[in-house]
């Protein structure tokens, strides 16, 4: 018998702002369906030529107060970039907290506005150590 991974879910309670910080990530948007009657909204997103590996986004029109305040218990979504650096200064720009700085040149944590964790990868060797990251402190949990 086969096993053929399909996504991972996390639900969020801003679509529009959780599907932001996942486009900042570089994921687009690859499939979307509503559901009038379970009043909810799936929203799959994906890495640019890796659609076969997505994350749904599921938004409960009504609200979800069931959500935990830490999804720590989750683990986290990782992903590979091309440049360490440039991935957590685009970041930064744009107001995330890097929780766990990439001082090794090679990882960093950031979490989306739903508090999942998201574990950022250089692609192949690890970038030389370089300021302002090699200084960084943590910042809350990763």
């Amino acid at each position: 018998m086969a096993l053929t991974y399909l996504h991972t879910m996390v639900r969020v309670k801003d679509l529009e702002t959780s599907m932001a910080f996942y486009q900042l990530l570089g994921l687009r948007e690859t499939r979307r369906t509503e559901s009038e009657k379970g009043r909810f909204t799936l929203v799959f997103m994906a890495p640019p030529g890796q659609e076969e590996c997505p994350i749904e986004l599921t938004y409960n029109w009504d609200g979800d107060d069931g959500l935990p305040s830490d999804s720590r218990h989750f683990g986290h979504l990782a992903y590979r970039v091309d440049n360490i650096y440039e991935m957590c200064q685009r970041l930064m720009d744009a107001g995330v907290t890097i929780n766990r700085p990439p001082r090794d040149g090679h990882m960093a944590f950031v979490r989306s506005p739903d508090n999942i964790s998201i574990e950022l990868l250089q692609a192949g060797e690890s970038l030389s150590p370089a300021e302002p990251w090699a200084s960084m402190e943590n910042t809350g949990h990763w």
